[in-house]
């Protein structure tokens, strides 16, 4: 069965194997067969992969891929289940680390270092399989032992993990041991995407003992591997090296060495590719693509669900006020942005994050510009051609960020509205402001909805930021609810109830979804688009599909 066709949720009545879940697509109903992209979007895609992809019968060994990032900071770290608010080095943390479950390329939900997942009738158990034979990076296996040691270490509620709160129900001492290779996860409430959790990076599996301090003791399954402690530089690179043990049969690694080199803006990303310091660059803007591919570059195009909203805190003034939210979100003509500002890198966003969920409220009128109806609004509350604010953006949130700003703040006089846009530096954007800004922009990766509202939504999520269900008890009963209900057809009128809410009411103006460039040498083959939008247009641990001619 499909996750999209409304049945109940099979996958709770036996065990479920990799080869089952990448031919249902329904591990978690709404919340993880996201994917296909191209279904779920309609039409043909726009994504492609580069020559030679994974699959090969030609697969060539060696060399070294050396990859420019974006800019990343000095508080980086490699600790797989940081804390939240923490610096993240994401495609680091996809290389080095490997979680139970994952998502393919397309978005399905299957196994990684799990078996088999076998949940209960109710959703509040879970039991995991692991794959056997499959060792750490230090040689040392992991076991049952290894996966109590990694969710106690999450769980710890003096220093939780980012992954504490996507693993929903699960307490301190809720995981246990059944023998060497099998676990349970023993949940006190209900929770129908507790499978999609398992899947999150930072529920990376970690050996008993890790606490990783630089690059010291970072210690993972990946398909590479940090070489000595000084390959790690935060905010500068990352050098490791081809996991010879790696568990996954074929797929990678093909290259022995991978850097990852930081850059402090996309110009320099660029240029280190055009002069040949690199091989391949991530995240390509829209007014460069042409010059990376007039100069012999291959682009590697990725449609995914990601997304850069503004965010509107609704606990801060004017947004208190839902009729300054909703004349906010009618003051942008989101065509225009979208061609201005992201080079047309985006697809058409309406006020609601989650476009592949079953569960997305498709049929609810496209926003469009209307500043008539905004300075009537705007008026209503009090501001009648009187509202002045800052709005606070950054390159680290994206490269076409500051951009979109500008625009807006174009947009937003023809209401009335002076938008000041403050470009800061992403040590500052990330710093203590982070979550309480009156008006700002971020960045997020492709998720379900329920999961992205107990990431950013709900009343004490890790990245709240819109603070709009704080105090909305009915949405946050929907979503509470939503997560209990096993039957997908209800779960998803669930979603669709409570995204119609946000639609209406909520703090985030959703302009568009990524349509994500890379560009890579002629010489690295292999490589294939992700749907996630999580860094690049390859994301994940696609690097461990690159080849070098």
């Amino acid at each position: 069965m499909s996750a999209r066709d409304g049945d109940s949720l099979e996958f709770l009545k036996t065990p479920l194997t990799r080869r089952q879940v990448l031919k249902a697509a329904a591990l978690v109903g709404a919340g993880a067969a996201m994917g296909p992209v191209v279904a779920a979007c309609g039409g043909s895609s726009s994504s492609s992969a580069s020559p030679a992809a994974s699959g090969s019968a030609a697969a060539k060994s060696g060399g070294e891929l050396r990859v420019a990032a974006a800019a990343g900071s000095a508080k980086e770290n490699l600790d797989i289940h940081a804390p939240a608010l923490t610096m993240p080095s994401m495609d680091m943390r996809f290389n080095l680390y490997d979680s139970l479950l994952e998502h393919d390329a397309q978005g399905v939900l299957g196994m990684a270092l799990a078996e088999s997942i076998t949940p209960d009738a109710k959703a509040t158990q879970f039991t995991v399989k692991l794959k056997s034979g499959l060792v750490f990076h230090d040689g040392s296996p992991v076991n049952a032992d290894a996966v109590v040691a990694s969710f106690e270490r999450i769980l710890n509620p003096k220093n939780p993990g980012l992954a504490a709160q996507q693993l929903r129900g699960l307490a301190p001492g809720g995981t246990k041991k059944i023998d060497d290779l099998t676990v349970s996860f023993n949940l006190k409430e209900p929770n129908a995407i507790f499978p999609e959790a398992l899947s999150t990076y930072s529920a990376g599996i970690v050996p008993v003992g890790y606490n990783p301090k630089g690059g010291a003791g970072v210690v993972g399954t990946g398909p590479f591997k940090l070489a000595s402690p000084g390959d790690f530089q935060p905010g500068v690179q990352c050098a490791m090296v081809k996991n010879p043990n790696y568990w996954r049969q074929g797929g990678g690694p093909y290259v022995d060495k991978l850097t990852i080199v930081e850059f402090s803006d996309n110009t320099a990303q660029l240029n280190a590719l055009l002069g040949g310091a690199a091989d391949y660059c991530q995240m390509i803007p829209g007014a460069q693509l042409k010059v990376a591919e007039g100069a012999g570059f291959v682009l590697l195009k990725a449609k995914t669900g990601s997304w850069i909203p503004f965010t509107m805190n609704c606990k801060a003034k004017p947004f208190t006020d839902v009729r300054v939210r909703q004349a906010f979100r009618l003051i942008v003509d989101r065509p225009q942005l979208i061609a201005q500002a992201a080079d047309g890198l985006q697809w058409l966003g309406n006020d609601m994050y989650a476009p592949y969920d079953p569960g997305y409220a498709k049929d609810l009128p496209q926003r469009v510009q209307d500043l008539a109806q905004a300075k009537s609004l705007l008026k209503a509350a009090g501001y009648d051609n009187s509202l002045s604010l800052k709005l606070t953006t950054s390159t680290s949130v994206s490269s076409a960020a500051p951009a979109a700003a500008t625009v807006f703040a174009q947009q937003a006089k023809g209401a009335g509205v002076t938008v000041k846009v403050d470009n800061v530096t992403g040590d500052v954007f990330w710093g203590a402001e982070y979550l309480k800004y009156p008006f700002a922009m971020d960045n997020w990766g492709t998720r379900g909805y329920l999961a992205q509202a107990g990431m950013g939504t709900l009343p004490g999520a890790v990245y709240n930021e819109t603070h709009w269900a704080d105090t909305n008890p009915k949405y946050v009963a929907l979503v509470n609810e939503a997560f209990k209900t096993v039957d997908d057809a209800k779960r998803n009128a669930l979603i669709t109830e409570a995204s119609t809410m946000e639609y209406n009411e909520g703090g985030y103006i959703i302009c568009g979804f990524d349509n994500q460039v890379d560009a890579h040498s002629s010489k690295v083959t292999g490589m294939i688009p992700d749907y996630s939008g999580l860094g690049s247009a390859a994301a994940n641990a696609r690097y461990r599909l690159a080849q070098l001619a």
